[in-house]
């Protein structure tokens, strides 16, 4: 045989359910997110030095890197005597192509060179 509910369970369940209604109106316009989201600060870069770039490519596809990843002609990487890997360093070109990398390998090796960038990085910039 099936009870009916007590009359005041009844009550508080309607006064609880209507109690959140208010709330909702007062405290949900607070949570929402901004519609435009805040401006990212400009980097500055840390440091700047003008040199030559030499680039490394199809050849080393494949080999593994001195921070043990696998070399990608294709990605947007670069070599780097002294930067610690990971850093990001921005290679620009005198016609002003430029293109950020990332440090995974160490090099370049040849005197007069500051910075080995993948073949894909060496086609975009010139």
């Amino acid at each position: 045989m099936h009870k009916e509910p007590h009359y005041e369970h009844r009550v508080f369940m309607i006064w609880a359910a209507f109690r959140w209604v208010p709330l909702m109106f007062l405290i949900a316009p607070a949570m929402e997110a901004p519609l435009v989201s805040a401006p990212e600060p400009t980097v500055k870069p840390i440091k700047t030095w003008v040199g030559n770039a030499s680039w490394y490519g199809p050849g080393f596809n494949g080999r593994k890197t001195a921070n043990g990843e696998f070399f990608d002609c294709e990605a947007l990487t670069a070599a780097h005597p002294h930067l610690p890997f990971g850093s990001r360093s921005a290679c620009e070109h005198a016609s002003g192509q430029f293109e950020l990398v990332r440090i995974n390998d160490r090099g370049p090796y040849q005197e007069g060179r500051e910075i080995d960038v993948s073949y894909r990085v060496a086609r975009k910039i010139g």
